[in-house]
């Protein structure tokens, strides 16, 4: 059992990083249902989106709306590797780095494609990404002369 002890392997990101991941996916769920309905109402109000077009300073609101879908796929595929990295990270905790990294730079790319998980994914992957970059393998117990 000493194996499997909190300290040789990064709990505290690896929960913090599941957490985030949920959230990512939860903002980009609804960043979709928004979307896709402000895209339906769109097309029943198409003379609506002519004079909307003048106040936005000549872009079309059907040309903004056109990149929400491709927004909406990189949060569902943010959340999806923030999670991926936060389980790799607690598979395999001496590529902590690596998964740090990972978990780091799609929490921040949620931003785009999530509302960065509702904001709260994109603060606890943040500090995910940091204690996994920041943890190293505790140094193994010695064993005292009075146990052998």
């Amino acid at each position: 059992m000493a194996g499997l002890g909190v300290g040789q392997k990064p709990f505290a990101p690896f929960i913090l990083g599941l957490i985030a991941g949920i959230f990512i996916l939860l903002g980009a769920v609804v960043m979709s249902m928004f979307t896709f309905g402000v895209a339906g109402m769109m097309d029943n109000m198409s003379g609506m989106a002519g004079m909307m077009s003048g106040m936005n300073g000549g872009m079309s609101m059907g040309m903004m709306m056109s990149f929400a879908p491709a927004l909406t796929v990189l949060g569902l595929a943010s959340g999806a590797i923030v999670l991926l990295g936060s389980a790799m990270l607690y598979s395999r905790p001496s590529e902590s780095q690596l998964w740090g990294a990972i978990i780091l730079t799609f929490s921040v790319v949620s931003i785009l494609g999530g509302m960065g998980g509702l904001l709260v994914g994109l603060v606890l992957g943040i500090a995910s990404g940091i204690l996994a970059l920041t943890w190293t393998r505790p140094p193994p117990i010695a064993k005292s002369a009075s146990l052998q």
